[in-house]
């Protein structure tokens, strides 16, 4: 079970979602063409890649609060800059590794492919994005929305992966 966490300043916790990519491995166990649903109204401004070693960091525990990260190979650690117009979309997608997410302005609407439950996020919240896990990000208001995006992911993939709409989505 992967889980999505959501902070918003004032409190934490976010319910569990179920990290899962059925649909496509089931499209594809079947023969039918997965085909890509590019975003519309979407755009990326990169503002900074990296590469990181192999790591284990743990921050010190502050009463209930602690943090670790650990990788086993080296990550590429890429920062962007996103914007969603009004009724823009990223299209349907997937990370090879996590991407923390602090909406800066507007309102977002991220859908999960396991399910097509929608969460909608405002200004200020942040959440993390697991990864191989399809969703969506849209934003069916009326002022464009932007988006910081942290990425780690495995050294030598890309920042996302295209993916078939799921079948809930249809």
């Amino acid at each position: 079970m992967t889980k999505l966490f959501k902070t918003d300043g004032r409190k934490k916790a976010f319910g569990a979602l179920l990290g899962a990519t059925a649909v496509a491995g089931a499209v594809a166990m079947i023969g039918v063409p997965a085909l890509a649903t590019p975003g519309s109204g979407f755009s990326g401004n990169p503002q900074a890649v990296g590469s990181l070693d192999e790591v284990l960091a743990k921050a010190d525990k502050a009463g209930h609060w602690d943090v670790t990260l650990k990788t086993k190979d080296t990550s590429t650690v890429g920062v962007d800059n996103l914007t969603i117009q009004p009724s823009g979309h990223s299209g349907w997608h997937t990370h090879t590794g996590l991407t923390l997410v602090t909406i800066t302005s507007g309102q977002v609407e991220w859908s999960d492919g396991s399910d097509c439950s929608k969460t909608v996020y405002h200004a200020g919240d942040s959440f993390v994005e697991p990864a191989n896990h399809v969703h969506k990000v849209a934003n069916p208001y009326g002022n464009t929305a932007t988006i910081t995006a942290v990425q780690i992911r495995p050294e030598g993939t890309g920042p996302r992966i295209d993916a078939p709409a799921p079948a809930c989505a249809t």
